[in-house]
């Protein structure tokens, strides 16, 4: 039963922050693609709806004891885990990747759900095995293979974006959980290693990616326009900006993607240096906060899951502005609360969601 006493330990702030970050983004979609008369219904109003869902989500997991995941978190990985496999099987495919199901309708995208259940997985997992003195490498044998196996999969897809997300996460919360030193060595070795070698795993698109990142200008009308167009609209912003609607990069229609990937760019261009800070502003307040709530939450779980999920919105949204700006390679991963697309705005916010369950609960004992 919902305990009525947790309305008055509701986190607002957390709310204003994500509804004023997702405001901004949806006026930045319809700047971005106003100008498309060819489709019934604008992409700004549906990321209106995505974002209503988003909300009703977010509000319906604060209604049980957020603790009862950590006992659900291995039958729920390994469902996950299936779905993953079941994608390679059964999977749709578009432009090349298989990495949905067909459900009729709509598609699904378990990588996405991974996400979030890898998170509580390793929370789980690190909650139960605390070590004070740190885990040695023997210690990270499990927590390696439950984050390793879901990576192997969702390469296969191939999708290269979501596993680099995935090992981000996962190594953001064992550092947190803490690793002894010469593990850590040893563990720095192994992936230089491992990074080295697995260039030769690459498809040939992949490879090409990253060539294009160190030398975008060396295809400019192929492989390397993305970035390109997306550092100059990000630059032609100037300090101010040049208007909102008046960008020509994304206006003339010479920035591809401008509603999903080079999203940021758009907003670059329109609003300039100080808009970037006002955003980045938004961005900060909200990993901060969510840090401020894993500091304050009262189980180890609570700790750690609060800490995965921030994590996962604070490498998203790294990710996405290196990639835009040029600093890493594009691998298509979207801005939360500001590219459009409904899986990209429902993970957000469950794990939106679930911070507000771990924050109300901060007093429970």
């Amino acid at each position: 039963m919902f305990d009525r006493r947790l309305l008055a330990n509701f986190d607002w702030l957390l709310l204003a922050l994500i509804l004023t970050t997702a405001a901004l983004g949806i006026l930045n979609l319809y700047s971005s693609t106003s100008a498309w008369d060819n489709i019934s219904t604008p992409i700004y109003t549906k990321q209106m709806y995505w974002l209503g869902i988003g909300i009703i989500i977010a509000i319906s997991l604060t209604l049980f004891n957020y603790r009862q995941l950590e006992h659900m978190a291995l039958p729920i990985y390994a469902a996950c885990i299936l779905l993953l496999a079941a994608v390679l099987l059964f999977g749709q495919t578009n432009m090349g990747a298989t990495r949905w199901i067909n459900l009729g309708l709509f598609n699904l995208q378990p990588s996405e759900i991974m996400k979030v259940v890898i998170i509580i997985t390793l929370a789980a997992y690190f909650s139960r095995h605390e070590t004070p003195g740190g885990y040695t490498f023997t210690d990270l044998i499990i927590p390696g293979l439950l984050l390793l196996v879901p990576v192997a999969l969702i390469i296969k897809q191939p999708d290269l974006g979501t596993a680099m997300l995935l090992m981000f996460i996962g190594i953001t919360m064992l550092l947190f959980a803490g690793i002894q030193r010469p593990t850590l060595i040893a563990l720095g070795i192994l992936a230089a290693g491992a990074a080295g070698g697995g260039w030769f795993l690459l498809h040939d698109y992949q490879k090409n990616r990253i060539r294009t990142f160190l030398n975008p200008e060396s295809d400019p009308l192929g492989s390397g326009y993305h970035i390109i167009q997306s550092k100059i609209a990000v630059g032609s912003g100037g300090f101010w900006g040049r208007g909102f609607m008046h960008g020509t990069q994304s206006q003339l229609s010479f920035l591809p993607e401008r509603h999903t990937d080079f999203v940021f760019s758009v907003f670059a261009e329109e609003w300039g240096f100080v808009g970037c800070v006002l955003l980045l502003t938004l961005y900060a307040a909200i990993i901060l906060w969510g840090i401020h709530i894993a500091r304050k939450a009262d189980s180890s779980f609570g700790m750690y899951l609060a800490i995965g999920l921030t994590s996962m919105l604070f490498w998203h949204i790294i990710v996405n502005l290196g990639m835009v700006i040029g600093l890493l390679p594009v691998v298509g991963v979207p801005l939360p609360l500001f590219s459009y697309g409904g899986t990209c705005m429902v993970t957000t916010m469950i794990a939106v969601g679930l911070l507000f369950n771990i924050s109300m609960r901060r007093f429970m004992f």
